[in-house]
Parts: C-alpha cells; structure tokens; sequence
C-alpha cells in the first residue's frame, strides 16, 4: 500500500496539472476534461462562491469524483499563476525598458565625454595660440576652432536635380554629428531634471550658429509608425499651418528625398510668420536605424511663389530631423534635433528674445515632437482612458482644431479670406472681417452657410512682472471676472441659429456658477480639455423659456509651475450640448508668452507698434522700475499677452457686431490689466497703494491696525520695530513669512486682505480672496478647533490655535505649526473692524 501511494506521489509530481488537496496533503490528478471544463468556468469568475462550485459539480459528471475542497484549491492555484504571470510579464516589459534607457544614457555618457575631451583639446590649442602669435591672431585662431555648422553650407543651390542627392547625403552626415557626436556643443535644458520618470533627456545649444535643441528618449512605437508621425509635422507642432511636399524621388540607394514647403505661424500680432524651403530626406542605416533629416535650400524660384509667401519671413532650416533606432523586445529609441535661424531681425527688439533663444526652439518643437509620440504611443497600449465616451484620437483633433483656429485668428492671413476692417486714428484692438470663411464640418449638413461672415477682434499687449501661469489659472477659474455672459450667448446663439442675435439680444444674467468637466489631458498633464458649462437665468420673467446654460470646449496649458513650457494658453470656443464629434469651432482666448529678462527692451521700439500702447497702466510707478531690488523673484520679468476673440454675424450687422467686439475686447484688456496689477508682485507691493474692498481702510491703514492690535492683545511685536513707521509697514507686512488673513465679521466671515505669503498658501490673488470664506480653508479637524476657539477669540480678543492642516484654492493640503487668531481694532472709532490670522511655519504637505 506504501509503495502504491509512492508511485501515484512520483508519477503526478511532474505534472503541471498536480495539485495540491489542502485537506488530506496528496496531490489530485485532473484529466484534460476536467481541466478544461474548470478554465471555463474561470474564464466566467475566476474566484467562484461555495454554492457555484457545488453547482459546478452537479452540472459535470466528469468532476463527480473531485471534492469541494479540492477545487477550492485548483481555483486558488490557478489565480495565483495568472497574477504571477501578469507580474512576471510587467517585469519582463519594465526589464526591457530600463535595458534601453540604460543603454541611452550610457550613449549620452560616451557622447559627454566626447565633448570634454574636445573642449579640453580646443582649450589647450587657445592657449597655445595665445602664447605663439598676436592677440588678434590668436582671437582669429580661437574663432575657426571652434566647432560650428559652416555657414557657407547651410544653404546651397537646388536648381541642379543631379546635386540633390549629395546635399542630402551631407545633410544626414551633419545631422548625424549633432545628434548622437559633438558637433553642437549642448548644454542640460533649464529645468528638466532627467530621471527615470522623466520623458527624456533635453538639451540646447550654445556658442553655434542659429539655436538648436536636442531630445532623445525611449518610445513604445516602431520606428516606421515614428516617422510617419513626425513628418506629418502639422498633426503634432501647433505652430505649423501647413506642409506641402512638391517633389518625391528616389534616391538610387534606397533613400527618398523630398522637397518641402512649410509654413508656421506667428505667435503673436507683432511679428510675421515664418516660412521653410526644404530638402528632407528619409533613409534606412546598415544598422537598423532609420532617418529623416531635413535642411533648407536656396537657389532663383526655391520654393512657392512671392504672391503665396507675401505673408512671411524666410527662414533657414539647419541640418536637423530624426534618428530613430529599434529596441529589442519592441518600441524605439530616438533623437530629435531641431536647428534653426529664425531671422530675428524681422521682429521688433522687445520679442527678439523668442527668436534667438534655443530653449523657445525646445519648449516649442522638440519637447512636443517626444510628448507627442509618447502620447500616442501610450494611446495605442490602452494605458490612457478618457471620459465622457470618446476616443483619444477625436479629442486630440478637438485640441488641434481649437490650436489651429485660434492661430489662424491671430495670424489673419489674406489667403484664408481675411482682412482689415476701416478704422480712424491708430486703435489698440485690430479688427480683421472674413466674409469667406467657411466652418463647415465633415458633416455638409452642419456647416454654417447661413453666417455673413467671422469677425475677429485681436491685440497685444505687454505685461510687467506677471506670472503667466498665475494669470492664466486666474482667468480659467474666474471667468467672471473678465467675461460678459451676454457676449458668450451672443456667440452660442449664433452658431446655433437662434431666432435672436445681437443687436436687440435678450438680457441675460451670469449667475457666476462654472463647472468644469474634464474631458482629457496629455500624459504630463501640460494641457487639459475640459468642457466648461456657464449656468445663466433670464432677467425677464417671461423669458424664463429662454435662460439656458452655455457650453464651451477649452484647452488650458501652461497652468503647472514645474512644467517647462514655452507659452501658457487659455482658448476656447462655444459648443453645443449634445457636443458631436464634427461640432464647428469657433476659437477665442488667452496666450501669454514669456520674454527672456537678459534680452534689452527698446521704449522707442515698441512704439512702433501700436497695440504695444495697451501697456501704459502698467509701465508707469515703481513697479516697473528694474533697479527697487526687492529681491522679488519676478522682477523684470516681461511677457506678451495676446487675445484674440471672434464672433459670427449674419449679413447686414457687420458693423453692428463690429462695435461690439471692439467695445468688448477694450473691457476684456481692462479687465486683464487690474487682473495682473493684483497678482503682480511688484503690482501688489506698498508703493502701488493697492485698494480693498469697497468699505475697507486703504492697505497702508489696515497694516497699521493689525501690528497695533497684535501688540494690544498678545503683548509682543509682530514687526520688527524698525519697520514700524510710515509705508513701510505695508511693506514688512506683505514680505512677512507667515500668512497672514484678515476677514470680515459677518456671520459667514470673508477673506478681505492677505499677505504675499496668504495668498501663495492659498493659492488665490487678491481680487478672488473676497470669494472665500474662513471655513472653506480648513478640513474638518479644523473646523471643530475654530468653533471650539472662536467663542474665546471674540470674549478674550485673541485665541491660539494648535496645528493643523487647511486647503489652498487648488485643493492642495496645507500644514502649519499653529495659529494665532486676534482682533484688529480701528484706531479712530476703537471698534473691532476684522479678525485677523497668522499661520506660522506653514508649507505644502
């Protein structure tokens, strides 16, 4: 009997059906039968109730002789062989990933130490020449050392069919030395920390002809499906209106060369756009790799024709493209480099900066060519999900078709049909009219053939020490602020044909409330799509039929702090409900830009260009001057703000809605302006005097009552005493580590002034302060505790709140160490005017 059980032991241990009976310590053998009959019900529920495999058991006679107990157990084997291989193949897959980001960062590694030697070598040749020859020779010895794309090069003569070839095989040799050798000498891109979450690695030029920018990282796609993608360069760079191949050839070594018109956009109302005539070439390497370089060509008729490019400035495309290498086990690696002279001597002095800065070339072309690819990359895998039902490819177009109108808005080019409208005397606003425009859909039936025509009513201004992504969250979360309900129905109503539209537009009321649905993001999160909903009742009660809510589709960018991006925007663009894939857009909005501070600003340059006079309000007083030396990390900074607002009108009201939009832009850039002088350091600073809420003391007087109330109820100093006297209170006070709150003593109290500090906790600015009371800031442990102190503050005039933790605007949690609460009373009529708050030692958990 011992030696049987022995035999059934050695001949079932071998097998991978074996298992384990938990009851009675033997192994059970199963026929193929039986097991196929178990993976079909796993297949239906892998984790089956008692009763369903009893049932199991009735149902097949072939497992009558398996024990309850013992298909409990096949059933737990088999869950913990399938999670072992979902483990094991996630491993396999981060294993293969972290193989081919090793081996590009050791490339990089060799490809540094390159450079070093050869800056080394260069370093000791100028030394050399230094002591051997004249300073001026030895400055003419230094210059040809270095290590530059010949200028001589870099446009050459393409009328010869014949010389193409060679021109592309010089190009894919001199591209191939800037991506993966030293023929640029590159420097690590501000702000990008590599790693191993990081999207890839980024560098910009320096000391070489034109500004150039690299990036290289690791992609789930095949190197065919990566090229496809990038060469169709209008579907990933928001900045390119248009790519026209006019010849394709063979090249007779298994290459494909191409001649290339391209067209960009410009970013602002100030410049022109730019334009591209170029030789790219695609080839297969001996090793695998394959690539797609591209340079610019010169030469009598290169390109269009002067009628079609009237518009634009030509600018020189240096050796630059894509290097892309298959991986093992699946996905690519690739290089991108993009090189470029942008001629920026076509720009105003004030915007030079965006044209002569690698890191812009970065921000705007390579960084999204990588993002772009990864996105799709992790698209195709599934590791993305979107809500509201729609395919990651439908609200990808929705981004670029609202990117792309508002560009073509701005820009306004001739051969779209656009053009000036009269105007006396020189005006701030441009209004452009387009009467051809057509914004008909895939879908024929949804086109808007009934319009007049689009009016767009566009300009450019400015901004003294504003932080774009301040301003731009700002606008996004307090559309109130700056916006006119009545100007957004006007806009949906009239891409819905509505019975109504301006002039004689019913009165409509802004309740203020908006809600924001998120629609999707990129992986980085560096833009967002997001439907807004306005919720709006009829003024009149007999039109209550007509009150209706208003939907707008919205792209935000630039909103994140630790992102590095080249502009922040805010466009969007009125929907309908039912929001169908093929809904016409029409888009408006917000792109703030920010200026290099090292670059110089000409006051008589900008003159030159009219809307550069929306400006004054800000370039007056102390806050514009550069040499205060507060410190504030802001100041000095500069960037351009660009908006751009259109709106549809039927035949016969053009100058009707003309006046509108004029009339409605001038307040948008008022709006705008208070906005930034609020949330602009310097702007908020001692020395602007800025106002309260109507009803409350100045800033300088309300600083005065909260450090003499400190002192009458808490026995100490909050200042030094050194900067107690005259504005400088105001100005301790507001560079004061802790924040510092004051609000109201209504029954429901309301923020009414905060420091730099309290604002930066809660995220907000001064002018939407007035939007929150003090029991939104706290979690509900701090509620408790303020109820449970607030009795003691109003008795006793002060009270000590223990730690605790509150929430920003953002909904980002906030600790602090403690708390102190007291009452500041007005110094005239001795009555309690607010209720003050200092929280010390708080950050962001």
């Amino acid at each position: 009997m011992a030696m049987a059980v022995a035999q059934h032991r050695e001949s079932s241990g071998g097998s991978i059906n074996n298992h384990l009976c938990a009851d009675t310590g033997k192994y059970v053998r199963y026929t193929t039968e039986q097991l196929e009959a178990l993976e079909r019900v796993y297949a239906e529920c892998p984790k089956p109730s008692s009763l369903r495999r009893q049932q199991l058991i009735r149902e097949c006679p072939i497992l009558s002789n398996i024990e309850p107990k013992q298909i409990k157990v096949w059933f737990q084997n088999r869950r913990c062989r399938e999670k072992q291989r979902k483990e094991s193949s996630r491993l396999q897959t981060v294993n293969r990933k972290l193989s081919a980001m090793n081996k590009l960062l050791m490339e990089e590694n060799d490809r540094l130490q390159k450079q070093v030697s050869q800056l080394v070598c260069e370093n000791g040749y100028m030394r050399q020449q230094l002591h051997t020859v004249n300073a001026s020779g030895a400055t003419d010895a230094s210059c040809d050392s270095a290590v530059t794309t010949p200028q001589q090069h870099s446009m050459r003569d393409s009328n010869n069919p014949a010389g193409l070839l060679s021109i592309a095989e010089e190009t894919l040799a001199e591209f191939l030395s800037k991506a993966t050798g030293t023929a640029v000498d590159w420097v690590q891109m501000p702000g990008m920390k590599p790693g191993p979450d990081s999207v890839g690695i980024f560098a910009i030029s320096q000391r070489c002809s034109g500004v150039a920018a690299r990036a290289c990282g690791l992609v789930g796609l095949e190197p065919t499906k990566i090229a496809e993608i990038l060469k169709d360069r209008p579907s990933w760079f928001r900045d390119c209106r248009s790519l026209e191949v006019f010849t394709t050839f063979p090249a007779g070594n298994g290459g494909t060369i191409e001649l290339v018109y391209t067209q960009t956009y410009a970013p602002t109302t100030l410049a022109p756009a730019r334009d591209f005539w170029t030789l790219r070439y695609t080839k297969s390497l001996d090793n695998g790799s394959l690539v797609v370089c591209e340079r610019s060509l010169s030469g009598s008729g290169a390109g269009p024709n002067a009628a079609a490019a009237a518009q634009f400035v030509r600018a020189e495309m240096l050796p630059s493209g894509y290097l892309i290498r298959p991986c093992d086990g699946g996905g690519s690696i690739i290089h991108i480099v993009d090189h470029l002279n942008l001629q920026a001597w076509s720009v105003p002095e004030v915007l030079r900066s965006l044209y002569e800065s690698s890191k812009v070339v970065a921000q705007k072309m390579t960084i999204a060519a990588l993002r772009y690819i990864r996105q799709i990359a992790q698209e195709t895998s599934g590791e993305i999900v979107y809500g509201f039902g729609r395919q990651p490819a439908v609200l990808r177009t929705f981004s670029q078709r609202l990117s792309r109108g508002f560009n073509d808005a701005v820009n306004g080019f001739n051969d779209d049909g656009w053009s000036l409208m009269n105007c006396e005397g020189a005006e701030d606003v441009i209004i452009a009219v387009n009467t051809t425009k057509n914004l008909t859909t895939s879908n024929s039936i949804n086109s808007l053939s009934f319009l007049g025509g689009i009016l767009c009513a566009r300009a450019s201004m400015l901004l003294q020490d504003v932080p774009a992504v301040v301003l731009v969250r700002f606008l996004r979360e307090h559309r109130s602020e700056w916006a006119d309900f009545n100007v957004d129905a006007y806009s949906a109503t009239s891409l819905k044909a509505c019975s109504y539209a301006y002039p004689g537009m019913r009165p409509t009321r802004f309740t203020g409330s908006q809600i924001i649905m998120p629609l999707g993001h990129t992986i980085e999160q560096e833009e967002m799509l997001e439907v807004i909903r306005l919720e709006g009742h009829s003024l009149a009660q007999e039109d209550a039929f007509v009150a209706r809510d208003i939907h707008l589709l919205q792209i935000c960018s630039g909103i994140d702090e630790h992102a590095v991006g080249a502009c922040a925007e805010l466009v969007f663009a009125p929907i309908d409900e039912m929001f169908p894939d093929d809904a016409p857009l029409l888009p408006s909005g917000f792109r703030i830009i920010p200026l290099d501070s090292k670059s110089g600003y000409a006051q008589d340059t900008m003159t030159t260009h009219r809307t550069l006079d929306l400006t004054s309000s800000l370039e007056a007083g102390p806050a514009t001057n550069p040499s205060s030396g507060d410190g504030s990390p802001s100041q000095g900074m500069r960037s351009v703000l660009t908006i751009s607002f259109q709106f549809p009108f039927e035949s016969g009201l053009q100058e009707n809605v003309a006046t509108m939009a004029h009339q409605y832009v001038r307040s948008v850039i008022s709006s705008v302006q208070r906005v930034a002088m609020a949330i602009s350091p310097s702007g908020s600073s001692p020395a602007l005097g800025p106002k309260l809420s109507p009803g409350s003391p100045e800033a300088l007087t309300l600083a005065q009552w909260i450090c003499q109330s400190y002192s009458y109820y808490l026995g100490a100093e909050l200042l030094r005493s050194d900067s107690i006297g005259g504005d400088s209170v105001l100005k301790h006070l507001w560079h004061h580590q802790d924040a510092i709150l004051c609000c109201s003593l209504k029954s429901l109290p309301v923020f009414i002034f905060a420091n730099q500090a309290g604002l930066d906790m809660l995220e907000t600015t001064l002018m939407a302060l007035q939007d929150i009371t003090l029991d939104k800031i706290f979690n509900e442990p701090g509620r408790k505790s303020l109820c449970a102190d607030f009795a003691k503050l109003m008795q006793q005039g002060f009270t000590n709140l223990p730690s605790g933790i509150c929430m920003s605007t953002m909904d980002r949690h906030v600790s602090y160490e403690r708390a102190i609460g007291w009452k500041v009373l007005a110094a005239e009529e001795n009555t309690v005017h607010c209720l003050a708050f200092s929280f010390v030692n708080w950050s962001f958990v």
